[in-house]
């Protein structure tokens, strides 16, 4: 299982997350595009610190929505959808290009990432996207217990998923996650974090709200870099990984 973390959500002079210190110890960063956050300079300095640290890097793209930092569904027809993914995955390409990287996958934001969970249209319009700049490119999704309907779409577009789980996120009996509106939605506690972890780590199963595993195939675990705890998570996460192995 491998360690991902939103990454590169600063912009202009408000810094976000502590991504220096986060970069070392992951394995795979989702770097924002400029859409819910970052700018070119950060997009920038971001990919570098990952190719100083060897990570794998993802294109973090996300609706039009800076003032509400992306977790605002947007009502945007696929043909605009669809240009609007291609164009911040090729931004970040550029700058995957001078560092001479590849972009290895795609991990849409927020409530982009929400609604193509939830709507196969939207999930389609998504592949289509990535599918178009390279079928190269991975897309990252959450892990499910019945995903067989995203990998039949994806399939059908060349494209191959990573699936990833929650370690400070609650989720409902279905899978899905407990919505941000919610106030037990994000885990702030830092060692039932670190317990949720290990139960993954030992059974292979994640736990909802009402405390009944959850089956599900898991390729990577992810760390939200906007969590107040995301450094001490990831660090202690790292740890236990690297137990586990």
């Amino acid at each position: 299982m491998k360690l991902n973390c939103d990454l590169g959500e600063s912009f202009g002079t408000w810094q976000k997350g502590q991504d220096d210190e986060i970069m070392p110890l992951i394995d795979q960063a989702n770097i924002a595009c400029g859409f819910h956050a970052s700018d070119p300079l950060t997009m920038q300095k971001t990919v570098q610190l990952a190719v100083k640290h060897q990570v794998s890097i993802g294109a973090h793209p996300a609706y039009p929505d800076l003032v509400g930092f992306g977790r605002r569904t947007m009502a945007i027809e696929g043909q605009e959808l669809e240009a609007i993914i291609i164009y911040q995955i090729g931004a970040l390409q550029a700058f995957c290009q001078q560092q001479g990287v590849q972009l290895d996958y795609v991990k849409p934001h927020g409530a982009l990432y929400n609604d193509m969970m939830k709507n196969t249209d939207l999930f389609q319009h998504v592949c289509r996207a990535i599918a178009s700049v390279s079928a190269k490119l991975k897309l990252m999704i959450q892990a499910l217990p019945d995903t067989l309907v995203f990998q039949q779409i994806a399939s059908e577009h060349g494209i191959a998923l990573y699936f990833e789980a929650f370690a400070d996120r609650n989720y409902q009996s279905d899978g899905f996650l407990v919505p941000r509106s919610e106030p037990n939605a994000v885990i702030t506690d830092k060692q039932l974090v670190i317990e949720r972890c290990q139960q993954l780590m030992s059974t292979g199963h994640i736990l909802d709200i009402n405390n009944q595993p959850l089956a599900m195939q898991i390729d990577s675990l992810c760390v939200h870099g906007d969590n107040q705890q995301a450094l001490a998570l990831v660090k202690t996460i790292r740890q236990q990984m690297s137990r586990n192995t």
